[in-house]
């Protein structure tokens, strides 16, 4: 069975956001081994400078970096990275789960995203959207696509 987890900088504070991370979660358990770990961002001013921002961004990456699974494909999302379609995702969920390394570990960042660093560590950069979300949105619209992909691959007719 397929070990995906979740890391995320930031605390879901919304009820609405946990409410639906809840219900994907739920959902996901006949497919999967599915956690989320919640890690606390850095606390910067006002203005930050960018070497502020990138030191805040270091320390978050050395306390992601200890909650990686090891052996795990490694997905940061970010900005720069690239785009795919429910199917493809589907593909990777499926391709992961017949590797010899069945283990999954998608990053999100807290609102300044994640240090470069990490970045290059990660075996695949994704973009949910050349739009720009609530890194809270995110870590939901990321749940519900693994949920979708797993639904692909059983041929369900959740995804239309």
């Amino acid at each position: 069975m397929l070990h995906i987890r979740v890391v995320c900088v930031g605390r879901l504070k919304e009820r609405f956001y946990a409410d639906a991370l809840a219900e994907y979660e739920k959902r996901l358990s006949p497919f999967c081994r599915f956690e989320v770990v919640e890690l606390p961002e850095e606390r910067l001013g006002e203005k930050p400078k960018s070497a502020e921002i990138e030191n805040a961004l270091l320390r978050e990456s050395e306390r992601i970096e200890k909650q990686l699974l090891r052996d795990a494909l490694l997905v940061c999302l970010c900005v720069e990275g690239s785009q795919m379609d429910s199917p493809a995702f589907s593909g990777l969920l499926k391709s992961c789960e017949a590797s010899g390394r069945p283990r999954l570990c998608f990053v999100i960042g807290g609102s300044f995203g994640l240090s470069e660093g990490l970045k290059k560590k990660a075996d695949r950069r994704l973009s949910m959207s050349q739009m720009t979300f609530p890194h809270h949105l995110a870590r939901v619209m990321l749940v519900e696509q693994i949920y979708r992909g797993f639904q692909i691959k059983e041929g369900t007719p959740y995804h239309k």
